[in-house]
């Protein structure tokens, strides 16, 4: 089995690994109240989700 001759320096592994980072998830505004959301889920604040109400939203009683 063949083995490599010299040992991969830290600048090259740094090189081959820097596509593998981490990135911040997306943010978009909810079009109905304004709210930051992840794209594609149901706004946590208002309940909506493409126009429809999809959750059901308890509102504070003061």
């Amino acid at each position: 089995m063949a083995v490599p001759f010299r040992r991969t320096s830290k600048t090259k592994k740094r090189m081959r690994r820097t596509h593998l980072k981490k990135t911040a998830n997306e943010m978009v505004a909810c079009p109905k109240c304004g709210e930051m959301i992840r794209p594609h889920r149901a706004c946590t604040k208002c309940g909506y989700y493409k126009g429809k109400e999809v959750i059901k939203i308890k509102e504070d009683e003061e």
